[in-house]
């Protein structure tokens, strides 16, 4: 959700209305699985709706269980849930000190610049743990803040001096800690040389085929090499070579434009960039986010940037050839080739869904340090016969510079013919198999209005509902297993919905009942042993459509049954998101984003606390290995 409880979406359709498509009749009868729906067989159109035999259940039950726990009902309690015979802990919360000369938490103030650049950021969300010559260090994404309740000690939740507005920029960025086992719980080691925090002002430079563009070049930075800061980084990637990546997603919205009369370009407007920004008002005291005096600082923002957890000397990297867009997280594969490949999603309703493929390949132990600089970055386009391919970015597809490719790269995924997705988030590669998942976490405009650029949305291939509320999980296989192939072919692992209330596809598929459905998949991770774990982002009314789903939650699917449970439930009004495992796999760490984001929740703390986004320990008490 947003700063001031509007999703992000709506905020840029709110600036920049879409226009609304009527054309029902390009909805065509196709089949969702080419193997059967996971043994069924389902089919759409206007008026059809046939459900797949029960050949999934009866596969399901003659299989071996792999889930390792029983299923938990639904919770609308402020609280964490968890199944019997697990526990789980707070590991660290928004404002807790990385440095012994940093204050605890301070409920009446919530903090200030000073002391939010020396705590962990707000609003957790991708996080990765790496372990090397015995140490442990976790690096967290802090993807944004709540306004009103960063600010919520102040009149009517604003700023009311530099201050405030800087105790936000110091809130984004990154936590980077070294973490530690201390009779059997994980904790921060404060004063670590490890521990560092990103924020909007570290300096980065600027990699791959947009440095030194036109289009990068600011008064500050004529070179358009450097820049400064990350902000809003949603999911995360880790490397083969021990980096971690952290993706820049709603980046438009810290931006606005001291001339409320300028012309925005073409090239703002895909992006949502526009004169007001979401209430953060950090051009306030920083032009580099006023768009009238710097235009191109817009262009220096919305890229996946590389960070050595190990080296808090290191300078982070924004990687320009991974595209420029709203990054939900960067799955890295080591093609059987050695070629690197990201997996990669632009968060918008209507917007796509990406691959980069590198040029050079890796060398375990060796310098992998320009990997991600240069290759071809490419957007999927699925077809109804669930077939698809990847059609690449280049200038002779595109008519566009390399350069402008990378900058401008939802227009270059557009020129090509690329299918507009249902928000396409998390992606995951199965260990066990050449296979890929994305969730595609819902679109409100499906069969409605297309995305910024004037792309249409039909309700087709693997976003087969008009307005789609629910969401659903896709999944596609390489072509002859090669992650580099650019042919695939494709089907939907679930299609989340109600089967208590809704009518149609709104039932959802048939691996959803009434015992684990949800909405909003967002959240996509494997463990080692090929189970999908399934974090969502969604509507927590538990009323009408999504009646009886409670708050937002974590589930695990086998992806060889399609049989789905649920595993966690979270506080009031959160995201659960972010999933990791402690080097021995007896730990697992999950994400608590924005509990109470419209007021009604007092975690983790309880009473009348100002609730915290943070991260927390869940193990099996049995002390046995999780997934």
């Amino acid at each position: 959700m947003s700063p001031n409880d509007m999703n992000f979406d709506d905020y840029d359709e709110k600036n920049f209305p879409r226009d609304e498509v009527t054309d029902f009749d390009r909805v065509v009868e196709t089949a969702l699985s080419r193997r059967g729906f996971l043994g069924g067989v389902m089919t759409f159109g206007l008026g059809s709706f046939l459900l797949g035999t029960s050949a999934m259940t009866a596969k399901a039950e003659g299989s071996k269980d792999r889930f390792g726990f029983s299923a938990i009902p639904a919770s609308s309690e402020d609280t964490i849930h968890v199944p019997e015979g697990f526990e789980w802990e707070t590991v660290i919360s928004w404002g807790d000190p990385l440095w012994s000369d940093a204050p605890e938490f301070d409920e009446a103030t919530r903090g200030t610049a000073a002391t939010q650049a020396r705590t962990f950021g707000d609003n957790n969300d991708g996080m990765s743990i790496f372990t090397r010559g015995g140490r442990t260090v976790f690096a967290i994404n802090n993807e944004y803040t709540n306004t009103d309740i960063l600010w919520g000690n102040r009149p009517e939740g604003k700023p009311a001096n530099e201050d405030d507005i800087r105790k936000g920029m110091n809130a984004h960025g990154l936590s980077v800690f070294e973490v530690a086992q201390q009779n059997g719980k994980w904790t921060v080691v404060k004063d670590s040389d490890l521990n560092r925090r990103v924020t909007a002002d570290t300096d980065m430079d600027l990699t791959g085929p947009a440095a030194g563009s036109d289009l990068l070049k600011t008064a500050a930075d004529p070179t358009g090499t450097t820049s400064k800061g990350t902000w809003n980084n949603c999911g995360n990637g880790e490397t083969p070579w021990g980096t971690y990546l952290a993706c820049e997603e709603n980046f438009n919205g810290y931006f606005s434009a001291s001339d409320k009369e300028m012309e925005i370009p073409a090239e703002f407007t895909r992006y949502g960039i526009g004169v007001d920004d979401w209430g953060y008002g950090w051009a306030e005291v920083d032009e580099r986010f006023d768009i009238a005096k710097n235009p191109n600082e817009a262009n220096r923002a919305g890229y996946v940037v590389e960070i050595d957890p190990y080296d808090p000397t290191a300078t982070p990297k924004k990687r320009t050839a991974l595209g420029r867009f709203k990054h939900e997280n960067a799955e890295v594969v080591v093609a059987a080739n050695g070629k690197i490949v990201v997996y990669m999603g632009d968060d918008e309703r209507g917007e796509f869904l990406y691959r980069f493929v590198s040029t050079g390949t890796y060398s375990a132990g060796g310098d992998n340090s320009a990997l991600l600089d240069e290759g071809t970055l490419y957007a999927a386009k699925f077809n109804d016969d669930l077939s698809g391919e990847w059609l690449a970015l280049t200038p002779e597809a595109t008519g566009m510079t390399a350069a402008e490719i990378a900058v401008h790269t939802r227009i270059a995924a557009s020129a090509v013919g690329a299918t507009t997705m249902d928000r396409p988030e998390w992606v995951a590669s199965n260990p066990a198999k050449t296979e890929v998942y994305v969730a595609l976490t819902n679109n409100k405009n499906r069969g409605i209005s297309g995305n910024a650029g004037g792309d249409e949305a039909p309700v087709d291939g693997p976003n087969p509902r008009e307005n789609n509320v629910y969401g659903q999980i896709a999944r596609w296989v390489p072509a002859e297993e090669d992650h580099t192939a650019d042919a695939f072919t494709w089907d939907l692992f679930a299609l989340a919905g109600n089967p208590e209330v809704g009518e149609g596809l709104n039932k959802g598929s048939e691996n959803i009942n009434s015992g684990n459905m949800f909405n909003s998949p967002d959240g996509l991770s494997f463990d080692d042993n090929g189970l999908l774990w399934i974090q969502t982002d969604g509507n927590y009314s538990n009323a009408e459509a999504f009646a009886g789903m409670g708050n937002n939650q974590m589930l695990a699917g086998d992806t060889t049954t399609g049989e789905i449970r649920r595993f966690l439930t979270g506080p009031n009004e959160c995201e659960i998101t972010g999933i990791c495992w402690a080097p021995d796999r007896r730990t697992m760490f999950v994400g608590v984003q924005h509990p109470g984001e419209r007021g009604n929740s007092h975690y983790p703390a309880g009473g009348t606390s100002v609730p915290r986004s943070g991260v927390v320990a869940v193990r099996r008490t049995d002390g046995a290995v999780i997934g």
